[in-house]
């Protein structure tokens, strides 16, 4: 009866799926994966050798035994977040085998988002919302409070850096499964009734969402506030239109008595779209960005370094490469050259409020480490996504593909903020009553900021 009543309780899939890859090929993937991380992962020095060595062992048994080839990349990605990097991942082969449905439950569809660290309800199917009040919290999934089951059913299967971001992605995607996943949930509502329900993931026919969701945000949007405050809002580095986008905007913006820039739902793209942009809010002639380093094999040097202990280091730089690249530490500080600034533009030089929060990542962040000297700038929000670098990419067996970040950025005086974040100057943390009234506290912040800062 034991074991009946757990197989209850996990999500289950009624649906075929595919199951072409053969053990030879599960034991190959797991092992590339395994090797190459092992080669390239800059991060390696910050692994638990022994526990990322011992897992692997123990996956080259239980992994060709995966009854599905989606079974077998979902323990891809379990692997995977080991390494907590949120520019280290597993990707799923294309296809509905491999699909994951978050939000639709036939009858039933709701969207659940980190508030206060609660599960809560932000939206929901029109028909819904009375019996699903919007700011109602998810408290259990199949018999767990809904924090043990993140920590046991969810987490372990996201890469992130930064321990924000894993809550934030593990409750958005609390409810991830295949068509046909099974699962039963309790809800307590705003006033505090409590709310069981039996899903089944299923499309959901209904369109109506409440409340609905705003228009899809452009790629650059522009607006006024009272006493000239203009708000600018950059929504991703990823294709240089925004910066022909920006500058259609310099005849309004050189009217500006302060900005606000809205970064908070920037993940990135092009670092060199960004720092344009950057060039026409400072008047610096030098920009300093990231520094970069990338770990580097010399194979005769790892061979000598079997033989070099650490007192051998001593004012010995060969003995010290050696001694390193051993213990795959060894580091290449690729050239570091400021961005120079040679706009003959007019500037924008005023008092700038940078909107930051965990979706400002990447590209967005690198922006953040131009600015950081600014003085006349002010960043207000939460900390960034606390993830960059550059990934080296490969396919693994059945379609699927994994990345793998191979350079290390920090700030240039060697400050990290991949794995921490970018810190804001003023932290505002929306609450779940903000939330009910559709208040933007953070925006609120920023122009009750700039507008003190006038008087």
């Amino acid at each position: 009866m034991k074991k009946i009543l757990l197989l209850m309780l996990l999500p289950l899939a009624v649906f075929a799926q595919s199951n072409k890859l053969t053990k030879a090929d599960k034991i190959y993937g797991l092992s590339k994966f395994w090797q190459e991380v092992n080669y390239n992962f800059v991060y390696l020095n910050k692994v638990d050798r022994a526990q990322w060595d011992s897992t692997y062992k123990a996956l080259i048994i239980s992994i060709p035994e995966t009854k599905t080839d989606y079974d077998y990349y979902r323990e891809m990605q379990r692997f995977c977040a080991m390494l907590k990097d949120g520019h280290t991942n597993i990707y799923m082969p294309s296809g509905k085998d491999f699909e994951p449905m978050n939000t639709m439950f036939g009858n039933y569809r709701f969207f659940i988002e980190n508030v206060e660290n609660k599960a809560i309800i932000t939206h929901v199917n029109l028909s819904k919302k009375d019996e699903i009040p919007v700011g109602s919290e998810v408290i259990e999934v199949n018999g767990k409070p809904t924090a043990k089951y993140i920590a046991e059913d969810v987490a372990p299967y996201i890469s992130s850096s930064t321990n924000y971001v894993l809550q934030d992605w593990s409750i958005s995607k609390l409810l991830q499964g295949l068509e046909g996943s099974q699962f039963e949930i309790k809800i307590r509502k705003p006033k505090g009734q409590i709310l069981t329900l039996k899903l089944t993931h299923k499309r959901t026919e209904e369109k109506e969402v409440f409340p609905a969701f705003p228009a899809e945000s452009p790629l650059l949007d522009f607006k006024w506030y009272p006493n000239k405050v203009a708000y600018v809002a950059l929504n991703a580095f990823d294709d240089q239109k925004i910066d022909s986008l920006f500058i259609t905007k310099l005849p309004e913006l050189y009217q500006a008595k302060s900005i606000i820039i809205d970064l908070r739902n920037n993940g990135g793209g092009n670092t060199g779209i960004g720092s344009y942009i950057l060039k026409y809010l400072t008047n610096d002639s030098l920009l300093y960005g990231s520094r970069y380093s990338t770990r580097q094999l010399s194979s005769a040097f790892k061979a000598w370094g079997k033989f070099t202990s650490a007192k051998d280091t001593a004012n010995n730089e060969w003995n010290k490469k050696a001694f390193l690249t051993y213990q795959d530490n060894y580091f290449y500080n690729l050239d570091y050259r400021p961005l120079k600034n040679q706009l003959l533009a007019k500037r924008i030089v005023v008092p700038t409020v940078l909107l930051i929060g965990h979706n400002t990542a990447s590209a967005a962040e690198d922006f953040l480490i131009y600015a950081d000297n600014q003085k006349h700038m002010t960043k207000i929000g939460r900390n960034s996504f606390g993830s960059t670098g550059q990934p080296y990419m490969f396919d693994l067996p059945g379609g699927g593909s994994a990345r793998i970040c191979t350079k290390k950025d920090t700030y240039p005086d060697g400050r990290e903020f991949v794995g921490y974040g970018v810190k804001p100057d003023i932290e505002i943390i929306p609450t779940v009553k903000d939330f009910m009234a559709n208040k933007d506290v953070t925006l609120d912040a920023a122009i009750d900021y700039l507008t003190k800062k006038k008087k």
